[in-house]
């Protein structure tokens, strides 16, 4: 039984410009609903999470209050606009999710998200007091010289030290918020990243090659497939 001390607010990152997909991704239509209400439905399913917290671009934020009151979720408590960075809708996210104890930060173009990675995300944040989820990088991986047209090959990582960062990425929400703070204003990509600026450990547990970043129209195509193959079984 989940007691306040474990409470769990999601924040649920909706508010990118999609540039490199050509059009809205989050409200493309996948196994008969919006990809966003995948990631959704998996916080409002969940009873580690207490809140929901959605950040939407301000261009997005009545389509999406009439998703949420069509598919009637109940645990969303707050629906705010992102900012011009990712890091910037963050933060505004972490402002709505005020008297958490615990927060959860996923990419809704993320729809994939199981209730097991998010278990084990919770328990292991609880332990360390930061957990991101993140799959093994199977490719080789190359660093190259920067400005130069012919991108050549500077050295190369060894592979069994490199893991792709996921969502959901869980932190205890008053060091984040106060990582934040301090270190906001740097360009981050993901907010592992603040909470390492600002010296405090994240650990990471495995999560999932199936828990992809719709981020072009192939991975769309891609998670088509995946959820007729969910639906079907």
């Amino acid at each position: 039984m989940m007691t306040p001390a474990d409470s769990l607010v999601a924040v649920v990152v909706a508010a990118g410009q999609s540039r490199r997909f050509g059009t809205d991704k989050l409200f493309c239509q996948l196994g008969g609903k919006p990809v966003l209400a995948w990631s959704l439905d998996a916080f409002e399913q969940s009873p580690a999470v207490c809140r929901i917290v959605l950040v939407l671009g301000p261009n997005n934020l009545e389509r999406g209050r009439r998703l949420v009151q069509r598919r009637q979720y109940a645990k969303i408590q707050a629906i705010c606009p992102g900012g011009q960075r990712r890091q910037d809708s963050v933060r505004n996210g972490l402002r709505e999710a005020a008297g958490a104890v615990w927060v959860a930060i996923h990419d809704a173009a993320r729809p994939f998200l199981s209730s097991d990675i998010l278990e084990r995300g919770f328990t292991l944040a609880r332990q360390v007091g930061a957990a991101l989820a993140a799959v093994p990088v199977k490719d080789t991986i190359k660093i190259v010289q920067t400005g130069n047209p012919a991108h050549f090959v500077e050295r190369t990582p060894p592979r069994r030290d490199l893991w792709a960062a996921q969502t959901p990425q869980i932190f205890r929400y008053e060091q984040l918020l106060d990582a934040y703070r301090k270190h906001g204003d740097v360009d981050v990509t993901d907010d592992a990243e603040v909470f390492e600026r600002a010296g405090l450990p994240v650990a990471i547990f495995e999560g999932s090659d199936l828990n992809f970043k719709i981020t072009t129209p192939g991975d769309l195509v891609l998670a088509r497939a995946v959820a007729r193959e969910r639906r079907s079984a």
